[in-house]
Order: C-alpha cells, then structure tokens, then sequence
C-alpha cells in the first residue's frame, strides 16, 4: 500500500517515529509536514533525535491564525494527493494538522486511518476536541489507544473498524529512554540536582493567552521552594509582559528536543503540565503529575492517580501541588508493542 502519513507538531512526531519504523517493510510511506511546528527545536530536532527520515513534503504551512492555516494545508494536502494517489491516508492525534488531513482525504475520496481515536475531553471550548471528533466520524479505520477511547466511540455510533491497539508513545520512549539518558547533558547544563526539580511545560490557549491567567499559573509556582525548568513554548513566550519579573524559581530554557526533554521528565520530581502527551509520559516515566485543566482525555492517568486535575484559575494552586504524591503501584494501562499491533492491523487492511 502506498500511505500518505501527515504530522505538523511535537506529539505526531512522537507518534510517527516508531510506526513509520515498522511500516518500512511492508508498505511505501509518504512522510508529509504540514509546517505547523516550524521552531528548529520542535520540529527538525525532533526528527532528528527521533531517528525520523526527511519528510517527502514539507507543505511550509506557517500562519498564525488557525482558520487561515487549516484553510491552507487542506487546499496543499488535496493537491499533494491528487499528485501521489495514496491508497490510505495516516493522521494522529488532534492538531490542525490532524483536521486538515481527514478533510482533504474525504474531499479526494481516500480512506483515512486516525491513530489516537476516540479520546475525549468533552470540552468543546478546545480546539483539539472538534479536531480529534471530526477525524473520527471521518475516518473509515480508528486505532484506539485505551478502552476508555473504544467505549467513546461506541457512545458516538462509531462500531466498525476500531482497534484497541495501546498508545504508540510507549513505543517511542521505550526506544529513545536509554539513548536520552547516556547522552543528554541537559541535567548537568542547567545545574540540577536529580529528583530535587520540578519539570513545567504550558501550551494551551486557555492557559497561554491570556495574559492574566499565564501571569497567576506562574506567579503562584513561584511560591514553590523546588527549582522549576520551563521550556516555554513560542506562543507563551509572546504573552509575557516585557515587565513581567519571572519568579526566582522558575529556570526559563528554549524548546527542547526529545531526547533532553524526556531525560528532564526522568529525573524530575514532579510534572507540572496542560499537554495530553506530558500526562502519558509522566505516567510511563512513573512521575506524579499536576495536569493545569480542569478535564483531560487521559482519564486512566486520573483514576490511577498518577495526575491531579487542577483548575488552573484555582486561588492556591501551592498546596495542592505541594501535598500530591503519587502511590506506589502502577497499572499498565497504555499497552507494549503498539507500533507492531498497529501495523499488523494495518496489513489486514483490504481496499
């Protein structure tokens, strides 16, 4: 089968490296970039430390306003498959990227295939739940990532074609763990003491942009004695006020590449976070994690109680953060060997 495999952003990157790995043998793959992750450090790094090769096309999509850029990786993306006539298309999670890919492969008529189906948040203010929702009832084929994802689909009408497959990502730090921490010296640059920090990452726009918001999530971590790396992401860099003081604890770093950030995860303390990815990595990595929404797709994380939900206009968001711990024991809730169920599931594919 010739596939035509879309990523644009940190988490689908994390998510192609392993499937596209075991892909290679059995089927032609067509790697298509949409752009929307330009920053060296989020976007070229990681394919470098991912061990990804150079994307087949890189559709250059760089707009900041996320109706124009949708508008543009759908018209790009139709051409591109009208040119290459794949038999499948491949999308993952719930970017802009994600939505573009299921609209244009339903405007060509190719079968869609999304990895990460069937989360949900049930919180249509996020972008992400209209994203992931609509490649759903799109896609002819649903990887499934847990059994919480599989009974969504079903509540939805969704019953055919749905693999329970577990969460690539296990794949992906299972392969890059041991890699990260020989080579990363990001503890030994930034002066940290092992298990003695606490690891911040912020993207969301309910957390970002606004200003007053971002200002209170930071100030009230600043009231926190333990050292707090942030990588800050590029669009919360631009919502600070150039007068704002960052608090004395916070350590500011540029965007990492994987294999430095997952070496971060590993020996922090705790994870402070909004993004759905950090909540699995933290739970793998077996790290307590504080996750600044007030609903997340990963309710497994929740009722396991590795992550504390945290509204993050909360008055005192100290304590709470202070006092969690995580228990002893862990469940394996997101699967082992995700990339070779999914290929195989890919195989029986008959078009």
């Amino acid at each position: 089968m010739k596939i035509f495999s879309i990523v644009g952003a940190r988490p689908q990157f994390i998510k192609l490296a392993p499937l596209s790995a075991a892909l290679a043998p059995f089927h032609e793959e067509i790697l298509v970039h949409t752009g929307q992750h330009y920053d060296y450090a989020m976007s070229g790094r990681m394919f470098r430390d991912l061990g990804i090769r150079n994307p087949d096309v890189h559709l250059e999509v760089q707009k900041d306003n996320s109706t124009v850029q949708v508008a543009e990786m759908i018209l790009k993306l139709e051409k591109e498959m009208i040119r290459v006539a794949p038999d499948l298309v491949l999308v993952f999670g719930d970017t802009n990227s994600t939505l573009a890919g299921a609209l244009a492969a339903e405007k060509c008529g190719v079968p869609l295939l999304h990895i990460e189906a069937g989360l949900r948040s049930f919180n249509r203010a996020m972008p992400e739940e209209l994203n992931r929702v609509t490649a759903d009832h799109i896609a002819s084929y649903l990887f499934a990532p847990s059994p919480t994802a599989v009974s969504n689909l079903h509540k939805e009408g969704l019953t055919e074609n749905i693999t329970l497959t577990g969460d690539i990502m296990v794949d992906t730090l299972h392969d890059n763990l041991e890699a990260a921490l020989q080579f990363s010296t990001m503890i030994t640059q930034l002066g940290l003491k092992k298990n003695a920090y606490y690891l911040l990452t912020l993207h969301r726009n309910y957390n970002v942009d606004d200003a007053a918001t971002l200002v209170h999530i930071l100030s009230e971590l600043g009231k926190l004695e333990e050292t707090i790396v942030f990588p800050m992401h590029p669009r919360t860099r631009k919502m600070l006020h150039p007068n704002f003081e960052m608090p004395r604890n916070i350590l500011l770093t540029e965007p990492l590449g994987y294999l430095d950030f997952i070496t971060l995860e590993y020996y922090a303390a705790k994870i402070i976070t909004d993004s759905g990815g950090i909540q699995k990595e933290a739970y793998l990595l077996k790290k307590p994690c504080i996750t600044l929404r007030t609903e997340t797709e990963w309710v497994e994380t929740v009722e396991e109680k590795w992550n504390l939900l945290l509204n993050p206009g909360a008055k005192d968001l100290v304590n709470p953060i202070r006092e969690f711990s995580a228990p002893v024991r862990q469940y394996p809730i997101f699967g082992n060997k995700v990339a070779a169920k999914m290929v195989e599931a890919i195989n029986r594919i008959r078009l």
